[in-house]
């Protein structure tokens, strides 16, 4: 496990933005989920915006382009662990490395709080066998709004060894979800928001959720005017409602596309629960697949 906080804020970051051993990543993606009827959802690389303005000594890590898998049928899919490791070690993430992994929000025009690009690439690299990654609270926009350093350099690491052997474990397939429905040891979370739950908006193919799925909306953990978590015993409340604390039984999170669940497995992490799994092809993979079932309603 890591030897850091999974999660942690920008006073900590600050004190040690000089460790030679430190990797700081952006990892800045934009999902615009579409406000009316017929839009499309549009999601785009952060590149640019990295190149406006980072924390000093940051790299880009592009998570649309250069870490997921190139022939997958859905975005966001898991790449080839040589596609990832190699990308890894020229952003100089390795052996004898720690990483705080940033973004610059969740959703384009939504004051959401949550960290789920940076998420992302955290789940990624334990799933490839790294542990030593925090996530930092409030990202970019916190740590600009407190009038911390930023630069437009181009951040640059010596190229790492990466060692860690993946886990499958962290993984979980749409055979592994429709297993799951029927096991009550485990405990299927839907990430997305009510309206999605319940079957109320039209963003996937197909409306509603997987059967024996709860809701614990990615967006709930944090506050919008502070970007800060909100305290612990409000976290655990929330998971605690729906038995996701419960060490004896597995969780299974998903979302549309395997990016918000990440924060919640996340969270999940840092309040105890080691047993949590992400489904990568959620309702993007569930919702095209005729025969996987989904009901609607709360």
């Amino acid at each position: 496990m890591s030897k850091h906080p999974l999660i942690v804020n920008t006073d900590w970051l600050a004190e040690r933005l000089e460790d030679p051993n430190l990797r700081i990543i952006d990892a800045t993606t934009f999902l615009k989920i579409p406000d009316k009827e017929g839009e499309e959802v549009g999601m785009w690389s952060g590149r640019d915006a990295y190149n406006q303005g980072h924390i000093p000594g940051a790299v880009f890590a592009d998570l649309m382009n250069e870490l997921s898998d190139p022939e997958a049928p859905m975005p966001m899919t898991v790449p080839p662990r040589e596609q990832f490791v190699k990308k890894m070690e020229e952003l100089g993430v390795g052996d004898g490395t720690y990483v705080v992994i940033y973004d610059q929000g969740a959703l384009v025009g939504n004051p959401v709080v949550a960290a789920q690009w940076a998420s992302r690439l955290a789940w990624q690299l334990r799933y490839e066998g790294f542990d030593d990654i925090s996530v930092l609270e409030g990202g970019y926009q916190k740590w600009k709004e407190e009038g911390r350093p930023t630069t437009t350099e181009p951040g640059h690491n010596p190229q790492a060894k990466f060692s860690g052997k993946r886990r499958p474990e962290l993984l979980a397939t749409k055979e592994d979800v429709k297993r799951a429905m029927d096991n009550e040891n485990i405990i299927l979370i839907n990430s997305l928001s009510p309206e999605d739950f319940r079957g109320e908006t039209n963003t996937y193919p197909r409306k509603g959720h997987i059967p024996s799925s709860v809701n614990v909306f990615f967006g709930s953990h944090g506050d919008p005017k502070t970007r800060q978590l909100y305290d612990t015993s409000r976290l655990r409340e929330a998971f605690e409602k729906v038995g996701a604390l419960d060490p004896n039984k597995k969780v299974i999170t998903y979302c549309g596309g395997g990016i918000a669940a990440t924060w919640n497995a996340l969270v999940l992490n840092m309040l105890g629960q080691k047993n949590v799994a992400v489904y990568d092809g959620s309702m993007n993979e569930w919702a095209s697949d005729p025969d996987c079932p989904l009901i609607t309603g709360s």
